[in-house]
């Protein structure tokens, strides 16, 4: 068994007695039941860590949690996955992750699960989950293999949704009557106002170094900006038009940023957000505990909430996890029940409350937890517009994106021209498409 388990319990003696008890519905044969479920040490999750206990109480199911940093995790999951009997009933799992286990035939696909009466609740509400996730982290078979469609299979189920937003400093637009952009011309425009305005300042604080990073970054403003990596066909198109101005888009953010913003990582570029370097921070939604935390952030109170700016569409990122059952599971059906459970209409709102990502459009909307975190309506309006393919989710990608995020560093380093690297980028990602077999039926 796993060494670094968590067990959420309610006590020995409770314990005996849920284990004992008689459950009405759909529990009552489940009762006793332990899972191992293995979660990434994240504040969506751990948030989740403070409502398992009320699950256990429900229903009389114990959870054991293997709460492991992100890249151990994988590792973790690749090892056990593998495996004919693996430890882990329920496992959380980024999109990368589910191209692979879904092609390595590793996790259930639901389907049986939500067919059947015993297990299936009819309150579920499907439809309230946030769609451009449900496609983004759980679907596979669909369009391009990876979206919805009707070939399409649902293999795992949202639980920690991020998306795109911008952050600003509301004392700094209204000392200088900035308005609050809602284009990219006029974010751009007051990236570089900002550092004039504000004198040791940054417009806007974003990731860039090479790698991951920069890649990333890049994908944030090409979706929006029209463009896409691929052509229905599987042709490199990141060097038409659109991909030239993201990249322009970027390295424009990195020449109006804070110091040394061309080497910054998310935490770097976080972290000059917190510090009050920058006025300005578009990524991921999950930074907004941190940025409310005074602990760790010297701008409490001082940040406002926007849309992720509209280029020619609304297209904000698909991050986050999902979770998932995997086939060599020991109780997939008790673990179905959790997962049910968790992104349920109730345990999203509970989840909420202690601090997690909701994964549904109702819980954003909610009374009672907008009256504790204000910014979740905004969110909530983000994520109608998170975009399931803002970038490509196919076993070949972590090449291509290694490649295009060294490639954009030395545009942002080196003033490599825009145009003949992305033209480098699509001639190598071509190379790489056809040794995968993508034109085989060309």
């Amino acid at each position: 068994m796993l060494k670094t388990l968590k067990r959420i319990s309610l006590g020995a003696s409770t314990a005996i007695a849920l284990a004992t008890a008689a459950f009405a519905g759909p529990y009552d044969e489940f009762a006793g039941t332990t899972l191992v479920v293995n979660f990434p040490a994240h504040p969506h999750y751990n948030a989740v860590m403070k409502v398992l206990p009320e699950f256990t109480k429900e229903t009389g199911i114990e959870v054991e949690v293997d709460q492991l940093p992100y890249m151990k995790m994988r590792e973790r999951q690749t090892l056990e996955l593998g495996q004919d009997e693996g430890d882990y009933d329920l496992v959380a799992y980024v999109v990368f992750s589910k191209a692979d286990y879904v092609y390595a035939d590793q996790l259930e696909n639901l389907a049986r699960y939500f067919m059947n009466p015993k297990l299936a609740d009819p309150s579920y509400d499907p439809d309230d989950l946030i769609d451009g996730y449900v496609y983004n982290i759980g679907f596979a078979g669909g369009n391009k293999g990876y979206l919805a469609g009707k070939t399409g299979s649902l293999f795992g189920v949202p639980y920690g949704s991020e998306t795109s937003v911008l952050g600003y400093r509301k004392d700094i637009f209204e000392k200088h009557n900035l308005a609050v952009p809602e284009t990219y011309e006029e974010m751009l425009d007051i990236a570089c106002k900002i550092p004039q305005l504000e004198p040791g300042m940054g417009g806007l604080s974003s990731r860039a170094a090479s790698g991951h990073h920069a890649a990333h970054a890049f994908l944030l403003h090409l979706a929006p900006l029209g463009g896409r990596v691929f052509d229905n066909s599987w042709n490199p198109i990141v060097n038409n038009a659109a991909g030239v101005e993201a990249a322009n888009a970027l390295k424009t953010i990195v020449d109006c940023g804070p110091e040394g913003a061309a080497s910054f990582g998310f935490g770097e570029a976080l972290g000059s957000f917190l510090n009050g370097d920058t006025a300005m921070f578009l990524d991921t939604t999950v930074v907004a505990g941190q940025i409310d935390d005074p602990k760790k952030s010297k701008v409490v109170g001082k940040v406002g909430w926007a849309m992720h700016p509209m280029g020619v569409r609304r297209g904000s990122q698909t991050g986050g996890f999902g979770i998932g059952i995997p086939k060599n599971a020991e109780n997939k059906d008790a673990a179905f029940l959790l997962m049910q459970w968790l992104t349920s209409k109730t345990g999203d709102k509970l989840t909420a409350l202690a601090g997690g990502n909701p994964s549904r459009f109702s819980t954003h909307a909610d009374a009672d937890v907008n009256a504790k975190f204000p910014h979740m309506s905004i969110f909530g309006e983000a994520l109608k517009h998170a975009d399931p393919d803002w970038r490509p989710i196919i076993p070949v990608w972590g090449k291509i994106n290694a490649d295009l995020g060294t490639t954009l560093s030395k545009v942002l380093t080196e003033d490599l021209d825009i145009q003949t690297a992305l033209d480098g980028v699509a001639e190598r990602a071509k190379g790489i498409m056809d040794e995968a077999g993508y034109y085989t039926w060309q």
